[in-house]
């Protein structure tokens, strides 16, 4: 189904990689779902929630940020404002292809999805599934011994930790001050166990706002939701998804 929608590029000409899921229902709604850091669309989160979510009938589209995947670009040019670009690039084509954009992200791919939604219009619900909103302090934990420009993340040559990368993270800070102008009905899940990025940055982003952000806990999940936890995420996205389009019909 790809072809239907061409080849996407983001503003430095670099093709963002992407797999169309066409879903059953006439509706236009269309998930979109962004990866972590050093991940990409075919990443166990974003494929597995992609395949449940058209086999329930809504269309997906699941793709790679620039520099990851088999998407175009390096992966020392990633950095939190370059992926929102990306998000943006592809929210808008969709958007002139008539869909009406949803947007899923894990991790830092949430991260992104937050900035976006906080500075420009588009989405109709947003979801972060373990997502990153304390970005210094994330950066500090897991890169502070680590030489920007010289060294790597976690040991391994594929993803060079760059300069630029480290600015942003510490440039952004936090996403609460971003978050106070998101106006969208907004589905917060994350796993009590996650150890990589701890329950408390959703928490913290969800607390003030108990009708418009719903957070979801679920106990003894890691980062990933291994151990037989996928499925009980998937199954709190997509029945959030489909509440949020039977309300919205009523209105």
């Amino acid at each position: 189904m790809n072809e239907l929608i061409g080849e996407i590029k983001n503003s430095k000409k670099e093709t963002l990689e992407y797999e169309f899921h066409q879903g059953s229902t006439r509706d236009r709604n269309l998930l979109i779902i962004g990866h972590g850091l050093g991940g990409n669309m075919n990443r166990l989160v974003v494929r597995n929630l992609a395949l449940a979510a058209s086999s329930e009938g809504l269309s997906v589209l699941r793709f790679s940020f620039s520099g990851n995947g088999g998407s175009g670009g390096l992966f020392e040019d990633c950095t939190l404002n370059k992926q929102v670009e990306d998000l943006k690039i592809i929210v808008t084509r969709m958007m002139e292809l008539g869909w009406k954009p949803i947007y899923a992200g894990h991790g830092l791919g949430s991260t992104v999805g937050s900035l976006f939604a906080a500075s420009s219009p588009g989405l109709r619900l947003l979801i972060s599934i373990a997502g990153v909103v304390e970005t210094e302090k994330f950066f500090s934990r897991e890169f502070s011994g680590i030489s920007a420009d010289e060294g790597c993340m976690w040991e391994d040559p594929e993803y060079p930790l760059s300069s630029s990368f480290a600015l942003d993270m510490k440039k952004v800070r936090s996403t609460l001050t971003f978050a106070a102008n998101i106006e969208l009905p907004w589905l917060l899940v994350h796993g009590t166990a996650d150890l990589l990025v701890p329950l408390e940055d959703s928490l913290s982003i969800s607390k003030d706002f108990p009708e418009q952000r719903k957070l979801v806990e679920i106990p003894e999940a890691d980062h990933v939701f291994s151990e037989g936890y996928m499925d009980q995420m998937i199954e709190v996205v997509l029945e959030w998804i489909a509440t949020q389009i039977s309300e919205s019909l009523k209105n």
